[in-house]
């Protein structure tokens, strides 16, 4: 039996977390902390916890942890769990790092974009990049190279980089010329309380925001550099959509050379061959939010443009699960040589 503490249980994604880690067969929950909320139990905060867990929260405290669990998911705002971080592995542990401290590997890129200084800058090069389905041998490890720490990828950052990942590591397009749209549901922001995300401004509105600066821009393409060994650039543009959970990525890129639908289709399912929670949608369907709302799935679809000589990928996903809660436990999985489908099916 695994161990485990969330650190940061009261936000949506620590909510989701305790909800699949309470059906893993193999794992039991030692500790659930917030910052706000101590002393409380943790279903008057999840009330649907009710007759579930009633385990108490408790304020952080890392000597704890260390000395009662083998793991720990840490659900919490960029720079504020570095230093946290960097105490618990001290011990031997293992981290899944939901924030963006240890998604980057260069230093100043993090501090530009995030505009504080990073906590643990000598911890980042012993984290690996937790997308699964692209670096799985990198979470695995092995022998004296098991990675401390798993970075879990942004929600946008997991669907624009499935969606675009065999486009690029095949050859297939101009990595200059892509373009993405993408839209999500104001869970997606956690539960900070920008005007932005009010109930009045949300409802019955379709906006875009962060226009060309989105925070998760440069892991998106720092991975899809790696993955096709080129210099990679993204004009990016999301968009707040009126419902809980979910994004609808629509990628554009345009093709090196002529190329059907089957060629391109055939580059992704031999990509994706074997991947559990990669859906390759029969021709004719698109991605919907509602398909893989509550799941670890990714749905995808594409289309190539022949008058314009474009590919079109649209990619779908439930942002608090296989963007945040779902693939952190299928990294955890990947850490200790589960079945990485463990409690997620």
């Amino acid at each position: 039996m695994i161990n485990i503490a969330i650190v940061g249980a009261t936000g949506y994604t620590g909510g989701e977390l305790i909800k699949i880690l309470l059906r893993h067969p193999h794992v039991r929950i030692k500790h659930v902390t917030s910052e706000s909320s101590p002393g409380k139990r943790v279903d008057d905060v999840h009330s649907w916890l009710k007759g579930r867990c009633d385990l108490r929260l408790e304020k952080l405290n890392i000597k704890n942890l260390a000395r009662d669990t083998d793991a720990a998911f840490f659900a919490l705002p960029h720079g504020a769990g570095g230093q946290n971080i960097a105490s618990y592995v001290k011990q031997g542990k293992k981290a899944i790092d939901l924030s963006a401290d240890f998604r980057l590997r260069d230093i100043k890129t993090y501090q530009q974009w995030y505009k504080t200084k990073h906590a643990s800058p000598s911890l980042v090069k012993k984290a690996v990049y937790g997308l699964p389905e692209i670096f799985r041998e990198k979470i695995v490890g092995n022998g004296r190279d098991r990675p401390l720490i798993a970075a879990n990828p942004g929600c946008y950052a997991t669907a624009v980089i499935l969606a675009l990942s065999p486009l690029l590591k095949n050859n297939l397009v101009d990595p200059d010329s892509l373009v993405v749209d993408a839209k999500s549901g104001v869970s997606g922001a956690g539960k900070k309380l920008d005007l932005m995300y009010h109930f009045s401004e949300a409802a019955e509105n379709f906006q875009a925001y962060a226009v060309g600066a989105h925070r998760h821009m440069p892991e998106i393409e720092q991975t899809l550099c790696e993955v096709s060994g080129k210099t990679v650039r993204i004009t990016f543009v999301p968009h707040l959509l009126p419902m809980n959970r979910g994004i609808l990525v629509s990628a554009y890129a345009r093709l090196n050379q002529k190329a059907t639908v089957g060629q391109i289709k055939h580059c992704f399912e031999r990509d994706y061959s074997g991947e559990t929670f990669i859906r390759f949608l029969p021709e004719g369907q698109w991605p919907q939010t509602k398909n893989t709302v509550h799941t670890n799935y990714c749905d995808i679809n594409l289309k190539v443009d022949e008058r314009t000589n474009r590919v079109i990928v649209l990619a779908a996903l439930d942002n608090l699960v296989k963007g945040a809660a779902g693939q952190a436990v299928q990294n955890m999985n990947l850490l200790f040589g589960l079945d990485e489908t463990e409690g997620l099916l």
